[in-house]
């Protein structure tokens, strides 16, 4: 009897396939808020998603930047909101699988107040170089670092961000005295990559190819074990001189903890649909990013298992943020 209470509640909360979930969801305007500046690998995946979600839901969806804290004021905006599907988060490795482990205090609980809908894409990050520094390899980064400790500075879109862990546990790896100078996303840091204020940028693959293709900067390697399927010609930092080194960066939805299971189901299947689109995922490709989907039940494993390993890096390396 129990069983059939509860196939009786499943049939009535998600109904025939396709049907809408309780509430008439959506019945207004959605947001997606990207916790980074534009011009980002978050806000331009955000803003080609957006308007297929548009299309497939049946309301307008906009995207909103929130940047500041590495990502947190952003995830914490999303947090608070009202927990109806109506307010989304771009999230990805660094504020959603770092920031538990690296800030001694967060404005939200990210185990309580964001929720897993759906992993979009899978990336890496990008080692560049301001042109004037004489290395064309990672082997050469290094022993140049290592000649002159304490001289060359690192950028990175902010504390606890993706580039700026990458970063932290390239030095540490490699064994290097570099200097860090944290920005507020990709954008401002590779100006001043480019102008020579820093010298080397973990940055994220779409801003980075850009300012690569556009000559202002110069590519080293992609933090991947693995080569970046859009870049197979680009070797990876562990096989360029950092052995067992490995970032790879994911990109998912995350919804307000607490929203109906059904209202993030129907947002989920919509995301598959739009990334079973070969024109959507050539166009994720040309960013230097996969469509990588991964259902609520999958992708909350990714970020449970992105939080343990960033936490035991965190800790080896020994950065805390207050």
């Amino acid at each position: 009897m129990l069983r059939v209470f509860r196939f009786l509640v499943l049939a009535l909360a998600f109904g025939p396939a396709g049907a809408a979930p309780p509430h008439a969801f959506p019945d207004r305007p959605l947001r997606i808020v990207v916790a980074f500046p534009a011009g980002g690998a978050n806000d331009l995946l955000a803003r080609v998603l957006a308007p297929e979600l548009s299309r497939a839901l049946g309301q307008p969806v906009t995207v909103e930047n929130r940047p500041g804290a590495g990502g947190n004021l952003g995830t914490e905006a999303v947090a608070k909101a009202a927990a109806d599907g109506h307010t989304l988060l771009l999230g990805s490795t660094g504020p959603q699988g770092v920031a538990p482990s690296l800030y001694a205090k967060l404005p939200y609980d990210p185990a309580t107040q964001i929720l897993p809908v759906c992993r979009v894409a899978t990336s890496g990050n990008l080692v560049l170089v301001h042109p004037g520094v004489p290395v064309r390899t990672v082997a050469e980064l290094v022993a140049l670092a290592r000649a002159q400790p304490g001289k060359l500075s690192y950028a990175s879109q902010g504390e606890g961000s993706t580039g700026h862990l990458a970063a932290e546990l390239f030095r540490s790896l490699a064994k290097l005295d570099m200097v860090h100078v944290p920005y507020k996303g990709d954008s401002q840091a590779l100006v001043d990559l480019a102008s020579g204020q820093v010298q080397v940028l973990f940055a994220g693959v779409p801003p980075g190819l850009q300012a690569v293709n556009a000559g202002r900067v110069r590519l080293l390697a992609s933090t991947p074990a693995r080569r970046l399927e859009a870049l197979p010609e680009v070797p990876t930092v562990s096989e360029s001189g950092v052995p067992g080194y490995d970032v790879t960066t994911w990109y998912g939805l995350f919804a307000t903890g607490g929203t109906d299971p059904a209202i993030v189901e129907r947002i989920a299947r919509e995301t598959a649909r739009i990334l079973a689109d070969p024109r959507m995922r050539q166009e994720i490709a040309r960013m230097g990013m996969q469509a990588a989907y991964a259902d609520p039940a999958d992708f909350g494993a990714v970020v449970a298992r992105d939080v343990e390993k960033w936490g035991r890096v965190v800790r080896a390396i020994g950065v805390r943020i207050e």
